[in-house]
């Protein structure tokens, strides 16, 4: 290929430059008073220490590298850190397997990632390593929890949670994925356990309205949005037959609760159970016991058949004083609202459906115009006029909700309510490796926190292999030494708590960590937090869109409200990586359908690598490799660095006296290059890239050699530019071109405006999807004049023939498309 350095060796310029950057120490982040620099703060998701880099993570982390790069080179003082969510499960099974304690897999692998790291050439502040499972950071951990526990945030409650038979240990809700563990894919069962929440539900309203502060992909809000599930309706009270306190049922649509034939009850909730009559109560149990066998997403699937069993007793409709029927069923769950729900078969078809299995009475009170429902069997829960409502007839359900609300709360029959699908946030675990909660039980004084002076309670050292296998309950139970205490209130016998705190608390305050990470008085320098703090560009993968952000946004308030963050929101922007799959699937060890990172790197260096994934299109795009080609990227980076070798001028040169083409393509490239890595077009940055390349070998190529200033400008743009993406050749290209390291604080070049004028552009006529001619037009042409060009063209006309025109679509200047009759 022309212009290809064939002495390009990618092996030697990496270790060449690893060695010279550990000197020059480039991406430290500057605490000096004195630097008045503006300060952004570019974050990853930090790994898991569960063996070596894999091709997801030099996808994610070359794409995060390139803003904290850009920034650099922007001038802005970046901090840009870098640690490991070293607790959790992982670590723990490899520990049991190898009867060693988890320490030991958990510490090896962060070497062996640091490692890879360092040669990915990701620009870190590796002076702000940290890992979770250090008992300098979970001391913290700890002194959160009781920060939280003293506001009320963190309580102790008996109730059913989601149990994971394989790890042998609750989840939160998030946790679980239709019906099965997160993690490990075990089917989840309910079980009834006394758990550690944090009062997450506190802050729905919060988490809701504060999104508009936030530069995040659509998506993901929606998914949080989604999880929050906030709804308006009202409470209604029904009394029950032989019970002296009314039921509450929470509803979105009171306007048709003249349409209420029936009440359904959740089967596993209590209030079922104490209101069966006694005469129905043995096909009660028979059927409680066949629904707690039943996954969530089982019971919530809209295709399944309606089952349940009469109760033998009956409600009274608060607004009609009608007698109907109580049912137990599995399709409401006893976690939504209040566990019980009216039943509106008309207008809901989940209660239609159960209507009709069950033969039971199905009033339409709203007339939408749709068949009626009794008989098509298609519920109509649209909007319509009320009909059969009493009071309400004539009423849109716009104006009929004000109104039977109103009406409600005047008998004292209900009121106007807000409900969420949002449940606290469950993070008591019944595992070791984990942050031990800091609570001690004592018989005469009950919970008693640990004293802030006695922290961390560390986890014991002598637990290890089979000492973790789990059993049901936390292996620290079985460490006498440790769990026996004395009350700090009473001075008695009593023992520690031992569970361990979800691993999701580790990681929703790492990013403030990361500000003061060194400091011993606290959680974090309240005042570094307040300098770095949020964060500007938070990149990882979309699987997070729920669990950690969500939790990550709660700590971020709680700090706020305990006056220690003057942000309510972490992450300002979010950037969302796809997958790296190989021939349409996702990789896999066990199918054998695997690419190692490793490998690839040995075969075509770090900087191909890199320059692949953020070549291959969008970041959120998914990257299948058999479609891509690092040998092609080593070829291109070849080329350039054959550009920066061939250049002869010295450096400083005027490059006003060189090829003015070259520069007008230099500075075009500036301009362009420039408003692309700030939409994240990152792939289209690098296409441009290659055309300056391409533009400055055809210079040098023509005769005029390397000797041509414009050649320079040129070659020390592009050495700024793939600085973003091809670390190691940039700084090699930089260092041929006389230029002293490291590039990545040369700065960021600017384009002339008188540059970047054109005085004509090239139009691409398309006559049925194929180019038929090539106009030279003005860049300021309108869409009338060029469309007029575009149809007067010979070859527009000869490709026509004798056919009319359907449409023509113009978009100026560039391109015309002509689509025949």
């Amino acid at each position: 290929m022309t212009g290809v350095d064939e002495n390009f060796d990618p092996r030697a310029i990496q270790d060449k430059w690893q060695a010279r950057w550990e000197e020059l120490n480039p991406f430290a982040a500057s605490e000096d008073p004195a630097d008045e620099r503006p300060r952004r703060y570019a974050l990853d998701m930090f790994p898991y220490p569960s063996g070596d880099l894999h091709m997801g993570h030099a996808e994610a982390y070359a794409i995060g590298d390139v803003s904290a790069r850009y920034w650099n080179q922007h001038g802005f003082n970046v901090l840009h850190p870098i640690g490991w969510d070293s607790f959790g499960l992982p670590a723990e099974n490899a520990a049991i397997k190898r009867n060693s304690h988890p320490s030991e897999w958990t510490y090896a692998n962060i070497e062996t990632q640091a490692d890879s790291f360092h040669r990915y050439a990701t620009s870190f502040d590796w002076s702000r390593r940290l890992h979770t499972s250090d008992p300098e950071y979970y001391r913290w951990n700890q002194w959160l929890f009781l920060r939280f526990y003293e506001r009320g945030l963190a309580y102790r409650q008996g109730g059913k949670v989601n149990w994971c038979p394989n790890d042998q240990t609750v989840l939160a809700n998030e946790q679980v994925v239709a019906g099965h563990c997160e993690r490990c894919g075990a089917l989840v069962e309910k079980r009834v356990l006394t758990q550690w929440y944090f009062k997450i539900t506190e802050y729905a309203d919060r988490l809701l309205t504060d999104m508009e502060q936030l530069d995040w992909p659509e998506r993901v809000l929606l998914m949080q949005r989604n999880w929050i599930g906030r709804s308006e309706g009202a409470d209604v009270a029904f009394q029950i037959e032989g019970r002296d306190e009314p039921v509450t049922v929470y509803t979105t649509r009171p306007d048709t609760l003249y349409g209420a034939t029936f009440f359904v009850v959740a089967a596993d909730a209590a209030l079922a159970e104490e209101i069966c009559a006694p005469e129905r109560r043995a096909e009660f149990e028979a059927y409680r016991e066949t629904v707690q066998r039943e996954t969530e997403v089982d019971r919530l699937a809209a295709d399944r058949d309606k089952t349940g069993v009469f109760l033998g007793r009956h409600a009274v409709n608060p607004v009609n004083g009608e007698r109907i029927p109580i049912w137990a069923s599995d399709y409401v769950l006893a976690e939504y609202g209040h566990g019980a729900i009216m039943a509106v078969p008309a207008h809901d078809q989940r209660d239609l459906d159960f209507a009709r299995t069950f033969d039971l009475p199905v009033r339409v009170v709203v007339h939408t115009g749709d068949a009626d429902p009794g008989e098509s069997g298609v519920a109509t829960p649209g909007e319509g006029e009320l009909v059969n409502s009493g009071p309400l007839d004539g009423l849109t359900k716009t104006s009929a909700i004000p109104r039977i609300t109103e009406m409600l709360e005047e008998k004292g029959l209900g009121k106007a309510a807000v409900n969420y699908r949002l449940r606290d946030w469950l993070i008591s675990r019944q595992r070791f490796w984990g942050t031990p909660i800091p609570i001690i039980h004592c018989e005469g004084c009950g919970e008693v926190p640990v004293p802030d002076e006695q922290l961390p309670v560390r986890l014991p050292e002598d637990l290890r292999g089979a000492d973790l296998a789990p059993r049901g309950v936390s292996p620290l139970a079985a460490a006498a030494a440790w769990v026996n205490v004395e009350c700090p209130k009473c001075g008695g016998p009593a023992k520690r708590d031992t569970d361990t705190m979800d691993t999701f608390v580790d990681s929703s305050w790492y990013f403030i960590r990361y500000c003061s990470p060194d400091y011993a008085e606290g959680p974090f320098d309240v005042e570094k937090a307040r300098q770095w703090m949020p964060v500007d560009q938070y990149t990882g993968g979309v699987e997070h869109a729920i669990l950690h952000l969500l939790y990550a946004r709660f700590f971020t308030k709680v700090l706020y409200d305990m006056g220690m963050l003057d942000c309510v929101e972490p992450f300002t922007r979010l950037v969302n990586q796809g997958q790296v799959i190989l021939n349409g699937s996702a990789m896999s060890k066990t199918t054998g359908n695997l690419v190692d990172l490793g490998e690839q790197i040995a075969a075509y260096g770090v900087d191909a690598v890199r320059l692949t994934m953020i070549f291959s299109g969008p970041p959120e795009d998914d990257i299948d490799w058999a479609d891509v080609s690092p040998s092609g990227a080593m070829k291109f980076l070849a080329r350039a660095h054959r550009v920066a070798a061939d250049v002869t001028s010295a450096p400083g040169a005027a490059a006003s006296a060189g090829d003015v083409e070259l520069r007008k393509v230099t500075h075009r490239t500036i301009d362009e290059v420039t408003r692309l890595v700030e939409a994240h077009r990152y792939n289209v940055a690098v296409a441009r890239m290659m055309e300056l390349t391409s533009a400055a070998r055809k210079v040098i190529d023509s005769g005029a050699g390397g000797g041509d200033p414009a050649v320079r400008e040129a070659a020390e743009t592009l050495a700024v530019m793939l600085s973003l993406v091809a670390p190691y050749t940039a700084e090699e290209m930089w260092e041929r071109l006389g230029r002293e390291a490291s590039v990545a604080k040369a700065g960021w070049p600017t384009a002339e405006p008188a540059l970047l004028v054109q005085e004509s552009v090239t139009c691409v006529v398309q006559v049925a999807g194929k180019v038929r001619d090539r106009l030279e037009v003005p860049p300021n042409i309108g869409q009338d004049e060029l469309e007029r060009m575009a149809l007067a063209s010979q070859k527009v006309r000869s490709a026509l023939g004798d056919r009319g025109i359907r449409k023509v679509v113009v978009r100026a200047p560039k391109i015309v498309n002509i689509v025949p009759a």
